[in-house]
């Protein structure tokens, strides 16, 4: 499974980066606001600072919920750099784009997913990725592991290329359940990642060694 984080904070890319299993990194304009990066020009050259810092894709989203406007923004943005992904709202029109974008070779993400449907529609679309949103359907008490499932069994019926990316991560528990599932990518925030590194018997085993050594070498 792909490890993708969901930031646009450039110290956040750049350490999950250094840990080296970093494969790529989504954003959104809330996670950009967040980073108080505003205004077109400022946001195409924090895209730019991210693909120097990582080797994967990087998904870039349009703000325009028309064709017209999709086309000329995805166009622009997957100018910049080879490793920009277009992504795309799951609307009727941003179902179009993917269409075009995937005739043209360019990649895509289409993103805020919330149905089986929904995702089988991007795949016939020729999308890239397809980002079904865990998080927010658990927030309404909907099983957001389940449309994972449903999708990568639609997905595998039909032998789609369009890669399922799980996102809205919230802890590591979703990390693991993804990969379970067969989830091709994963994106969530740093801590989502760098928590796998943590358990209590790792914390125990390696002072218990260090503590014989000292012993040892007293």
């Amino acid at each position: 499974m792909k490890f993708f984080i969901d930031t646009a904070n450039l110290d956040e890319i750049a350490e999950a980066q250094a840990l080296g299993v970093l494969d790529g990194v989504t954003t959104n304009p809330s996670l950009m606001a967040k980073e108080g990066i505003t205004g077109e020009e400022n946001i195409i050259n924090h895209y730019k600072k991210i693909c120097d810092i990582v080797e994967g894709d990087v998904s870039a989203e349009v703000i325009s919920t028309d064709f017209d406007g999709m086309v000329k923004e995805g166009e622009a943005l997957a100018a910049l750099n080879p490793q920009i992904v277009v992504k795309l709202p799951l609307i009727a029109d941003g179902i179009k784009a993917c269409k075009y974008f995937s005739d043209k070779g360019i990649k895509t993400n289409v993103t805020l997913v919330f149905s089986a449907g929904q995702a089988l529609l991007a795949a016939k679309a020729g999308a890239t990725y397809v980002s079904p949103f865990l998080g927010r359907l658990d927030d309404i008490s909907t099983d957001g592991l389940n449309l994972i499932a449903e999708i990568r069994q639609i997905y595998d019926n039909y032998a789609f290329d369009t890669q399922i990316l799980a996102a809205s991560i919230r802890h590591t528990m979703h990390v693991i359940d993804c990969a379970k599932l067969g989830s091709d990518v994963m994106t969530g925030p740093l801590k989502s990642i760098t928590g796998l590194l943590k358990h209590p018997l790792t914390d125990i085993g390696l002072a218990k060694f260090l503590e014989d050594y000292k012993k040892g070498n007293s």
